[in-house]
């Protein structure tokens, strides 16, 4: 069998992924791992065991990052794999790289270079996203928003209703909303919610992330339908 030749191999991949593998008490011979940079849009890592074979992808976000962080991403995907609870010096050594500043910028400018835009495709079959943000800006934001592009996702989505992407600086809302059931307060406060993203960045302090802020939640609360969107939604069945 002819060895396959990788690419982006991550120096040391495979003897890093070893020693962690006997770190965690993992039971068994381990297997041969394969382990690329693979370029992401953010910091995702992905494991696949085929036969005898861990075939591993590394964000290249950490292709210059310190010894720890690899071990530290090594353990977390060896532990998801084989039920292990890694280490919790290498879970912080994680959290303090992955919300750095430094890693935060890297992380915009490559999502910003390599995420797919969606079409500014505001009016929908039923709804009007344009609309609805001038409204809204108008109203809650005293129309000081400035207008990110706006569109419909390509496809129903199973659980989330919209997404603000500050790095493309867009807002996609779930186009199951789309329905002539689904009633205009309803995709108005979904939209109110991400717009709230907008003027509340998230932010990253003390190796935790916030998106849902206490400010956030009593302005979100100040939406003239908040508590009829509520009940629309808990019973809004998903695909």
């Amino acid at each position: 069998m002819k060895k396959r030749r990788v690419r982006n191999a991550v120096p040391g991949g495979e003897r890093i992924f070893q020693r962690i593998y006997t770190r965690l008490g993992c039971e068994g011979r381990p297997p041969h791992f394969v382990v690329e940079f693979h370029p992401y849009t953010d910091l995702t890592h992905t494991i696949r065991l085929r036969e005898d074979t861990a075939y591993v992808r590394l964000s290249d976000a950490l292709d210059d990052a310190p010894h720890p962080v690899v071990e530290a991403t090594a353990a977390i995907l060896l532990g998801r794999l084989y039920r292990r609870e890694p280490p919790k010096e290498l879970l912080q050594t994680y959290r303090e790289f992955s919300y750095a500043g430094a890693t935060r910028r890297r992380l915009l400018a490559l999502r910003q270079r390599r995420a797919r835009r969606v079409e500014h495709r505001p009016a929908g079959t039923h709804h009007d996203l344009d609309q609805l943000f001038e409204r809204l800006n108008a109203r809650y934001f005293a129309g000081e928003l400035t207008k990110p592009r706006l569109g419909w996702s390509r496809r129903v989505w199973s659980s989330l209703l919209g997404c603000f992407d500050p790095a493309l600086q867009q807002i996609v809302i779930n186009r199951q909303l789309d329905r002539e059931g689904v009633p205009e307060f309803v995709v108005a406060y979904v939209m109110y919610h991400e717009m709230l993203h907008v003027k509340h960045p998230m932010k990253f302090a003390r190796c935790r992330r916030e998106s849902h802020g206490a400010e956030f939640r009593r302005e979100e609360k100040k939406f003239v339908d908040y508590q009829r969107a509520m009940r629309f939604l808990d019973r809004f069945p998903t695909r």
